[in-house]
């Protein structure tokens, strides 16, 4: 062989610690916690608090999209729900994504449009779907 490898080479300073080798984990870290950490604590604690408040005459919509009206509140995490006249189902509090008040759209009543998020106002996608 003419040419030999260079098995001996002498790796050069991997020396000590350096701090800005770490400092784009500690940026992205940083980052993760306000931009996705942070936000779904805050929503989970008043998801909480919401289910916590529902009582008599609520009108909720469970996590499968059934909306019903709230005829008792037991004591053990479980809620008694009529969906339709003489239709009564229980169902655990932790299934309940959404909590509309008394004088909000209920099973029988029309809904509200929405304010936002239909992107109908700012010529979104729905609009332009709709034409």
């Amino acid at each position: 062989m003419l040419i030999s490898p260079a098995y001996a080479q002498a790796a050069g300073g991997a020396g000590g610690f350096d701090i800005v080798s770490i400092l784009p984990l500690i940026l992205i870290f940083v980052v993760f916690y306000f931009l996705l950490i942070r936000p779904q604590q805050k929503r989970a604690k008043e998801h909480k608090a919401m289910i916590e408040a529902v009582r008599r005459g609520d009108t909720i919509v469970t996590g499968g999209g059934m909306i019903g009206k709230v005829i008792r509140v037991k004591e053990d995490g479980v809620v008694q729900v009529e969906l339709a006249e003489g239709v009564r189902v229980n169902i655990v509090r932790g299934t309940i994504a959404e909590v509309r008040s008394r004088g909000e759209a209920g099973p029988d009543e029309p809904a509200k449009p929405a304010a936002s998020g239909d992107g109908e106002k700012k010529g979104g996608m729905l609009s332009r779907l709709k034409k």
